[in-house]
């Protein structure tokens, strides 16, 4: 499936069974729902899918059952979050020959490598493979800001790096993109709580942690923003802004997974060193979705 790096892209959570392992029925179930709910994409085994708390095979056979149940009908991104370039590249090439559409790829995990040793990861990681890939900037998480110069250099420099998941934080940032080379890479926003500014600056689309529990919604502030209804997308976005908040938390895999329970849409198990929330966190995430529940705005 050719990838069009526009739209609503959940970065999908990873269900678990209560002792932690995996609940692939539910993963697969969950991600049908998305579908029906109009996403776009999937965004497999990023940060909300927690990619470095799986083991190897199970990263692939989360991808495996995903692409099973998809069945083609929307593209199916992996993460790729390993600790070296060779295993990013055996990665890489493992997920493609299960099928993958494509590959978000981060730096290297743990060693906080310089703007040099990224580029050389990123680029050996995509040379690998024949998919197309995004580039995932979270410097906020991961600890690495890859500058705009570096993702156009990138882009210029690898004919299958088409893309950037910008999660800066900043919305500064898809301007500066755009001034250095407005055609290098197709931009998506990778923070819920800007996502909506940064494509009024040009992102093309938003890769999104609440789209877990708010796909529809998800959806319809992009479809009303392209088609210029900016007051109706500006509605839905300010309803979701109290979760939205959630997604730039340092607990927003646990956030995200609890507010999926509370909306009936998944289970808030985690891995360890992952715990469930407890106190004031947990009732403030409870109250809030039950809150945006309650108050649901029509999408239309």
């Amino acid at each position: 499936m050719k990838v069009d790096w526009r739209g609503i892209y959940p970065a999908a959570t990873t269900q678990m069974t209560g002792d932690g392992s995996l609940d692939l029925d539910a993963n697969q179930r969950m991600v049908v729902q998305m579908i029906d709910d109009g996403v776009h994409g999937l965004v497999m085994l990023g940060s909300v899918g927690e990619n470095t708390s799986l083991t190897a095979e199970e990263k692939r056979r989360v991808i495996a059952s995903t692409l099973e149940v998809v069945d083609g009908r929307v593209p199916v991104i992996s993460g790729v979050a390993e600790y070296t370039t060779d295993l990013a590249v055996a990665y890489a090439r493992d997920v493609e020959k299960l099928g993958a559409d494509g590959l978000m790829v981060l730096p290297a995990m743990v060693y906080k490598a310089d703007q040099r040793e990224v580029v050389a990861h990123i680029r050996t990681t995509a040379e690998a493979v024949g998919l197309p890939v995004q580039i995932y900037n979270n410097p906020g998480v991961y600890g690495i800001d890859i500058k705009p110069e570096a993702l156009v250099e990138l882009a210029r420099g690898t004919t299958n790096v088409v893309s950037v998941k910008e999660s800066s934080e900043d919305p500064r940032r898809i301007t500066d993109i755009i001034n250095i080379d407005p055609d290098a890479l197709a931009l998506m926003s990778g923070v819920d709580d800007v996502a909506l500014e940064c494509m009024i600056l040009g992102c093309e689309g938003w890769v999104s942690g609440f789209a877990n529990v708010f796909p529809a919604e998800s959806v319809a502030i992009y479809d009303h923003f392209r088609a210029g209804r900016i007051e109706k997308a500006r509605e839905i976005y300010r309803w979701m802004m109290p979760a939205l908040h959630m997604d730039v938390h340092p607990k927003l895999v646990q956030m995200i997974k609890l507010s999926e329970q509370v909306a009936g849409r998944g289970s808030e198990t985690t891995r360890a060193p992952r715990l469930a929330l407890e106190g004031e966190q947990r009732r403030y995430v409870i109250d809030t979705i039950e809150r945006l529940l309650a108050t649901r705005p029509s999408i239309d």
